[in-house]
């Protein structure tokens, strides 16, 4: 039996769950990396496992440096809509064993994580349109 390469495990994913884009996978483990690298710096340099907060934390970090003011838009041609989304793909990626889990995982360490619109647009907007979204903006948690 040959291992499975994260290309073949990712259309093992996507055959089951097709709601979310592959693209989004990727940039799920680049932002797992870069969130390692963050924690290492405050760690010693030493890898250590990520909790659900703190990889969405590194997601969003990862998202605005990449992506800017364009991240909520990228994030939501992926089907990305609220911090769920990253734990339903996260939970995707430990069922084919792309990534691990302690027993204090859940995919509940993902559904109190940030407001979409606090994370991704207000970064960007300007001081006089910081008072509240607009009215056609749609908030989700």
């Amino acid at each position: 039996m040959h291992e499975v390469s994260f290309d073949e495990a990712l259309e093992l994913i996507r055959g089951k769950d097709p709601r979310y884009a592959r693209d989004c996978y990727l940039f799920i483990r680049e932002a797992l990396d870069h969130t390692q690298k963050t924690i290492g710096k405050d760690n010693r340099g030493r890898i250590r496992h990520v909790s659900g907060q703190e990889l969405l934390g590194g997601i969003r970090d990862y998202a605005l440096a990449q992506f800017g003011p364009m991240a909520i838009t990228v994030l939501e041609e992926w089907g990305i809509h609220q911090c769920q989304d990253f734990g339903n793909m996260v939970f995707n990626m430990v069922e084919i064993g792309l990534l691990a889990k302690t027993e204090k995982d859940s995919q509940a360490d993902f559904e109190d994580g940030y407001d979409f619109y606090e994370a991704f647009r207000k970064p960007f907007l300007p001081n006089s349109k910081l008072t509240s979204p607009p009215n056609d903006v749609k908030t989700r948690a």
